[in-house]
């Protein structure tokens, strides 16, 4: 997979690139239709009509892909038929057909091409697509599409370019080590699919234009401190200006330094070492003599 830069005709051609697809069968396959589903849109808006989340709307009309995150067909050999593209997430989907005739979707790990055989469940091998439960698995394998809870569905390491590795087991809990650098344990009854997720180009994609994003169903962000007084805390004043205050919403709420997680998650018992080496507002700071 790469990145592809066109000629600058354009000033949105000059800042801009795009995935090559390289990895995908076929660029104008159609999906499965029995494995597609209506994806209707809120535009940022909740049952009500209210707008809860600003800037959304718009974007190109998609249909969602059902995505096999349980990897549950225990023992039954599937064939690869080919790699598609999935507009709903960033990573490439790679479609399953089992002996049994039956198709299904998963998240296509890199180097996974048509034609390659796959299984999941305790008699399957540890190899690249493959799924199984931590405890067969030998320690050191890069994992992806991890589940918190045993049959739940993958939850971590879902994203493109992503990859967690097993690092330790140890009696019904193991080590796993997660791309933004948390550390934390699971049961060794949760599945895992082995491989590191495709599409690792992604990221060094960069959009060019406003119209791009617009695709994506994001509309442009206005800044408060460039608004009225009468439309945002932020705005007003002569000339440019800090806002005067810190950073808040149009009605108020500010916007930093508050909690962003519920720190009552019964899973933080099981996070050995953070993401971040120091949380904040809980910084010990030097007294003034």
């Amino acid at each position: 997979m790469g990145v592809k830069i066109y000629k600058k005709t354009t000033p949105g051609r000059r800042q801009s690139s795009v995935n090559d697809f390289a990895e995908l069968t076929s660029k104008h396959s159609r999906p499965v239709k029995s494995l597609t589903r209506p994806l209707t849109k809120t535009g940022g808006r909740n049952n009500q009509g209210f707008t809860t989340s600003r800037f959304r709307g718009g974007g190109h009309k998609r249909r969602y892909r059902v995505v096999d995150f349980r990897r549950n067909k225990d023992g039954v050999a599937a064939t690869v038929e080919r790699v598609e593209y999935d507009p709903n997430r960033n990573v490439f989907i790679a479609l399953l057909k089992y002996g049994d005739g039956e198709l299904r979707y998963i998240l296509a790990p890199n180097g996974l091409k048509a034609g390659d055989k796959v299984m999941s469940g305790p008699t399957a091998e540890p190899k690249l697509g493959c799924a199984m439960a931590i405890k067969d698995m030998p320690v050191g394998m890069d994992i992806h599409n991890i589940e918190l809870n045993a049959g739940q569905g993958g939850k971590l390491v879902r994203t493109a370019g992503s990859v967690a590795r097993l690092v330790a087991k140890e009696g019904e809990w193991a080590t796993i080590v997660l791309p933004s650098g948390e550390m934390r344990q699971v049961r060794t009854d949760c599945r895992a699919t082995i491989g590191q997720l495709g599409n690792m180009d992604f990221k060094n994609i960069i959009w060019g234009k406003a119209g791009r994003t617009r695709y994506l169903g994001r509309r442009p962000h206005v800044r408060g401190t460039a608004q009225n007084p009468v439309a945002h805390p932020l705005g007003g004043g002569e000339g440019r200006s800090g806002g005067g205050r810190h950073p808040c919403s149009p009605t108020g709420v500010l916007a930093k330094g508050g909690r962003t997680r519920n720190p009552r998650k019964n899973s933080n018992r099981r996070i050995l070492r953070r993401r971040k080496s120091v949380r904040y507002g809980q910084v010990s700071l030097p007294r003034r003599k």
